[in-house]
């Protein structure tokens, strides 16, 4: 019998049965006991021997399960009992220690279901394996406390609170969902949640009010993608109703007004230009609304907060009715929120990560049919090679400070003197390279790059 075929030395093989879809392999283990279980007696005796089916690593298509001669034995000392301790066998599972590591690899990239198959256990095992294989991984990579937070959301399967470290653009966390209790679980168990010096967020209360709670010397930040985002629902929501009013040849006349509408006025080509010119002459209502987008985005160029205001008062009285029934989402949510809008303009900070997150969304949307959110979550936060260990902004050093040299009157003016005070003392960095190097999270543009390579 080939004793290589498992390529675990300290079993020998004593038959192989094969079939379609199986392999059925006998074996015992080479090394007998040497020492009690329970007093460490070497005084033992044979007690028989029963057979454990235990299942291994799947081998030329075929699963594998190995029936290993167990021994029994009985110490004269004690006058106890016990099953010899088999070597690469999980001592909480009937498998290989090899297949549990391997189980819990795959589960991040692939479905429960599909491995659960291939190996031939139930579904429950491999969740179980994953659940444990992702909690040693929390233990192994800690990433460090943003001083600039995001919170925002992303959807995976449903709604999710996604923690972001705004300097590097990385994602630290992923929450199962964006409940209060939920956030105010994570920031209290965070490490150094006294170093958060600002967060950026959108405007959902359940986010402001687990960082006031748990983070209260943080300045909480309205993100400005947010709130701007707002002006264009607003301009959507006037052409949708006016589209609806059209006959088709008319609509014909507005194509590809969503693309031209949403951008710039300053990024308009010349084409677009005279479209727009044409659209604003025969719907007066559509070009307000296109100006009133326009001149809300100028508000975020004001130099600060009391400036911001009078653009925002000045902005909100130029309104028609019909105008401000179209934009009363924002003009509501920025009374609302009006304290934590204007902190953008004493800190503007913002989640500059945005477009690449939505594009993460897109991407793991398209991936995810099939996989539960802890397996998303694993696989956007553990993701081999989109770590980033260098800090995008590193934190100001003082610089080394020279030694004076001090010479005589009489000495020469050429060279240094043998007197000469000592050369000053090299920069040596406070982290050494012999520190764990610091993990600021996963870089969302790499991760993105990574999945749709086929990489993960």
């Amino acid at each position: 019998m080939p004793a290589n075929i498992l390529n675990l030395p300290c079993y020998a093989i004593t038959s192989l049965e094969e079939n379609e879809h199986d392999y059925h392999i006998s074996a015992e283990s080479i090394n007998s006991p040497t020492g009690c279980s329970y007093c460490q007696s070497t005084n033992l005796v044979g007690f028989g021997r029963r057979e454990q089916l235990v299942k291994d690593l799947p081998m030329h298509g075929r699963r594998v399960g190995l029936y290993i001669s167990t021994r029994r034995m009985k110490c004269r000392g004690c006058n106890k009992t016990f099953s010899e301790t088999l070597p690469e066998v999980d001592a909480q599972r009937a498998m290989t220690q090899r297949l549990v590591v391997w189980i819990g690899k795959q589960a991040v990239k692939r479905t429960f279901a599909s491995i659960a198959e291939e190996v031939g256990v139930v579904e429950g095992t491999v969740r179980a394996i994953f659940r444990d294989y992702v909690a040693a991984l929390e233990d192994q990579f800690r990433f460090e406390t943003p001083k600039w937070m995001g919170i925002d959301e992303i959807h995976l399967i449903k709604p999710r609170c996604v923690i972001s470290n705004v300097h590097n653009n990385t994602i630290v966390n992923l929450l199962p969902n964006r409940d209060k209790k939920t956030v105010i679980h994570y920031l209290y168990h965070l490490d150094n949640k006294e170093e958060v010096q600002y967060v950026a967020m959108d405007m959902w209360a359940p986010y402001r009010d687990a960082v006031t709670e748990v983070l209260p010397s943080a300045q909480i930040i309205i993100d400005k993608f947010h709130v701007v985002k707002m002006a264009n629902e607003a301009l959507e929501k006037v052409r949708k109703s006016l589209r609806e009013q059209l006959t088709p040849k008319q609509r014909r006349g507005l194509m590809h007004d969503r693309f031209v509408l949403f951008k710039h006025q300053r990024d308009l080509t010349d084409k677009e230009h005279l479209l727009m010119d044409g659209w604003t002459a025969n719907y007066p209502n559509l070009g307000r609304a296109y100006a009133l987008k326009e001149e809300f985005y100028g508000i975020y160029d004001a130099d600060s907060p009391q400036e911001a205001t009078r653009r925002y008062e000045a902005w909100k009285q130029s309104m028609t009715q019909e105008d401000s029934e179209a934009f009363a989402d924002l003009t509501r949510a920025w009374s609302n929120w009006n304290l934590w809008i204007l902190g953008y303009f004493d800190h503007p900070v913002t989640n500059a990560y945005t477009e690449s997150l939505n594009s993460l969304i897109r991407v793991m949307n398209r991936l995810g049919r099939g996989y539960s959110f802890e397996a998303l979550r694993a696989k956007i936060l553990f993701a081999e090679g989109a770590h980033k260990h260098k800090n995008s902004r590193p934190k100001f050093e003082r610089k080394a400070r020279e030694t004076k040299t001090v010479i005589p009157d009489d000495a020469c003016g050429c060279g240094l003197p043998d007197f000469a005070v000592s050369a000053p003392k090299p920069y040596i960095p406070k982290e050494s390279s012999t520190q764990q190097p610091r993990n600021y999270g996963v870089d969302i543009s790499t991760l993105t790059a990574l999945i749709e390579a086929g990489d993960i």
